[in-house]
């Protein structure tokens, strides 16, 4: 362990470090989980905390109909993965004590992770807080993040770790601050004295740039489930308003926040202008960790542009197998595959480039172009729902050109960013954060067609390492816009280049991974964190 590194506590609320421990949603799990291994790999003292999600998050299914379909089972192979530290804490809710066990998990190359499991019987109706990962609301959400936060704290003490930075990812885990300030209160401070001392010693990420997006609660459901941890009305509302927004609350007990990219620290900063007391949020732009999303093979042969364009072949073929066997289609190896796979939602736009069938359906029909879908909608997002339903119902029309692979897992995720040609990126700007799967295909030679969002406004050289389209433009009829701009440079220059200029493709595919394999590696990412925010 790096001894002249601050000890960090990272909390989070979902951590993907590998598809059969599946205690994560998508790309804010799968971040967690990239800089614990990161950690582990360049020995950066960090400590993950989270909660042992026995069923974690929804299995999607697409059902008879068409349509995505939620189940939770349980998931008990997740404690074959874990160790069990033999200690236990508590945390009060509704004036109950909530006994959780701490597990430790160190299996998959990651730093030490300890979650957090209310799943034992003594708990009786709150055995089931750490149940599902997102299938709560209200009270039982401000239950996981009264166990995430101060239970997270408390299993800090009990465990005997000596922290120095307190990393808080996202919002859900604000409550940690108010415990540490009760520690300090409890020790004679005054609340505001206590609030300062806390404060240098948390820092912050902030992630979703839609302000509906940032989860707040109303000030009597946090008192009513023992949130309040001993503070008073007026001491919460100074902390995070009324409702109690936790972004805000995250904001002003650090001493300094970040946004996941250059692009979304601006957006951050502008969004949050008006909250008075906040810390400053600079932007540390999101990587990947690379032994876990790079084929090694293409790290064997990086210098070899010749053996890259091979070893992807062989690597598409891959992805081409792992469909018919999974879905059933039968893609074409010799003709282009466009993927498409993140969280399913509005904003997101999956499917922008199928709304003018006129235009794009003849290209589909011979198999030109072929797609590759994959994602989840939240359980409750019905309109995210209709947008997979619409896609499965293109793939039955283009069975052969038009896939969608249900249960989007790090599995399907690992075969898509290393076989596909083309990562396809269109959120309404400016509201993705980051987008880190565009880093990963990056770096395994396939090239990104993206507007200029997330990540790739710093990472594009159009028509070197990729290919950006639209003008940035984010008003009224930026929809229309932005179609028109992605089939003038899908149809002028990425599908010429790629039948008609293999050379060219070779070189920006080495360029793609030469601009982003270090540039934007969890590596890179873990030491700007301790340089920029850790270190004081």
């Amino acid at each position: 362990m790096n001894n002249n590194k601050p000890h960090t506590a990272y909390f989070c609320m979902e951590y993907g470090l590998d598809e059969n421990m599946r205690i994560y949603a998508g790309g804010l799990g799968i971040l967690a989980g990239d800089i614990l291994k990161a950690a582990k790999e360049f020995s950066y003292p960090v400590t993950g905390i989270g909660l042992m999600w026995h069923k974690g998050y929804s299995k999607q299914v697409i059902n008879e109909d068409g349509r995505p379909e939620d189940h939770h089972p349980v998931n008990k192979e997740i404690y074959e993965h874990a160790k069990d530290t033999g200690e236990i804490v508590s945390v009060k809710i509704k004036n109950q004590d909530v006994k959780l066990k701490i597990w430790k998990l160190d299996k998959f190359n990651n730093a030490t992770l300890y979650l957090l499991d209310s799943n034992l019987p003594e708990n009786r109706k709150y055995q089931n807080i750490t149940d599902g990962l997102y299938d709560g609301f209200n009270e039982k959400r401000i239950s996981q993040e009264i166990v995430l936060g101060i239970g997270g704290v408390k299993a800090i003490r009990k465990l005997g770790l000596n922290i120095d930075i307190y990393h808080f990812n996202e919002g859900h885990a604000v409550l940690a601050g108010t415990e540490l300030i009760r520690e300090k209160m409890k020790n004679g401070m005054k609340f505001k004295e206590a609030w300062t001392e806390v404060k240098d010693n948390i820092v912050f990420t902030t992630h979703t740039p839609v302000k509906e997006g940032n989860e707040a609660h109303s000030l009597d459901s946090l008192k009513k489930m023992g949130a309040f941890n001993s503070l008073s009305r007026k001491q919460m509302k100074e902390l995070g308003d009324s409702p109690f927004s936790m972004t805000v609350a995250g904001l002003r007990l650090s001493r300094i926040s970040n946004g996941v990219a250059k692009l979304h620290g601006q957006t951050s900063r502008e969004m949050w202008k008006n909250v008075k007391g906040k810390s400053p949020i600079i932007s540390i732009t999101n990587g990947v960790h690379r032994k876990t999303w790079v084929d090694q093979r293409i790290i064997n042969n990086m210098d070899d542009q010749e053996k890259i364009y091979d070893v992807h072949k062989k690597m598409k073929q891959e992805l081409v197998d792992f469909v018919k066997k999974t879905n059933g289609a039968q893609l074409d190896p010799e003709k282009l595959i466009i993927g498409f796979a993140r969280r399913a939602t509005a904003y997101k736009r999956p499917n922008l480039i199928f709304k003018k069938s006129d235009v794009i359906d003849p290209y589909l029909e011979c198999g030109e172009i072929q797609l590759v879908f994959s994602g989840k909608a939240h359980p409750t997002d019905d309109n995210g729902k209709d947008i997979v339903a619409n896609i499965v119902k293109k793939a039955k029309q283009f069975p052969n050109s038009v896939v969608f692979l249900e249960d989007y897992n790090m599995e399907i995720a690992r075969y898509m960013t290393r076989g596909v040609d083309i990562w396809l990126n269109n959120p309404r700007k400016p509201l993705e954060a980051s987008g880190t799967s565009g880093m990963k295909a990056a770096m395994n030679g396939g090239l990104n067609l993206s507007i200029l969002d997330g990540w790739w406004v710093e990472g594009c050289e159009h028509g070197i390492n990729g290919w950006q389209f639209g003008d940035g433009y984010a008003g009224e009829g930026q929809d229309e816009s932005d179609l028109y701009a992605l089939y003038r440079v899908l149809f002028n220059e990425v599908i010429p280049t790629f039948y008609g200029n293999k050379d060219r493709w070779k070189d920006m595919m080495k360029e793609s991974i030469d601009t982003s394999y270090e540039r934007f590696s969890a590596k890179r990412m873990v030491e700007r964190y301790y340089d920029e925010m850790y270190n004081k």
